[in-house]
């Protein structure tokens, strides 16, 4: 028996990194999943694994920032599964190491079309479903915007906009039995990879502000906290921002 046996999840890029870390940890947990995404050969090869741990997936070739797109997403789901029990706002697309005096509003939208509109869409269509299951929403934010990283502001924007969301959406959705919260990540994934190679320098300055000496797994770390916050161990939290970073994350 999983903790999320027989429940339903979209998982918004799902097919990759951090998000495929999450459908893993939830699949062998035994939720059927719906994962987005903008490469539909990404999607099926990563439906084809999750397939593998016994649970149903379907892939939705989506972008986040279309509001019609992701109306047709939640329908495929709902016609599909009959439910929506979690709902993961994970994919983001940003001009990464941009310094603000040089951002262009193109760069600007960039991040909050794919971020902070994305997880109002999904939040705003999947909400009747939520309602219906006493649901959750994970919502996913970032140390940029929490210590004012460099390079990252319209990233940074994005996220503590999804923030400020998910509170208000704590507070006016908790008397439907739906909590909401938000992870802040630090996580190894394929592009952080190749900052690596291309600045090691900085990588390993980056290794030791970070008191547990690692980057975070996206199954293991990520995907275990997004499990733990969707189950029924968590329902009488909501409203909070977990930083998942090894120590590097800490506030008052």
């Amino acid at each position: 028996m999983g903790k999320l046996d027989n429940k339903v999840a979209i998982i918004t890029g799902g097919g990759k990194g951090i998000g495929f870390g999450i459908a893993s940890a939830f699949a062998k947990e035994g939720a059927n999943l719906v994962i987005t995404g903008r490469t539909v050969s990404r999607l099926e090869d990563a439906k084809k694994t999750l397939e593998s741990y016994g649970v149903q997936v379907l892939p939705v070739a989506a972008d986040g920032g279309h509001e019609d797109e992701v109306k047709a997403a939640v329908k495929q789901a709902v016609d599909t599964f009959g439910r929506i029990d979690v709902l993961i706002n994970n994919a983001q697309v940003s001009a990464s190491g941009v310094m603000l005096k040089d951002h262009t509003k193109e760069q600007f939208d960039l991040a909050i079309n794919s971020g902070l509109y994305a997880a109002f869409f999904y939040m705003r269509e999947c909400y009747p479903y939520l309602k219906e299951t006493k649901g959750s929403v994970i919502n996913f934010a970032s140390g940029a915007g929490l210590f004012g990283k460099p390079g990252q502001s319209s990233y940074a924007a994005a996220k503590e906009g999804i923030r400020g969301l998910s509170r208000v959406a704590a507070t006016e959705w908790g008397p439907d039995g739906i909590n909401i919260n938000v992870v802040c990540p630090l996580v190894y994934t394929e592009q952080l990879d190749a900052w690596r190679k291309e600045y090691p320098e900085v990588y390993e300055a980056t290794i030791k502000g970070i008191p547990l000496g690692r980057f975070g797994d996206a199954e293991k770390d990520i995907g275990r906290i997004c499990v733990f916050l969707a189950s029924e161990d968590a329902s009488y939290i909501s409203g909070e921002t977990f930083t998942v970073q090894g120590g590097s994350g800490l506030r008052p």
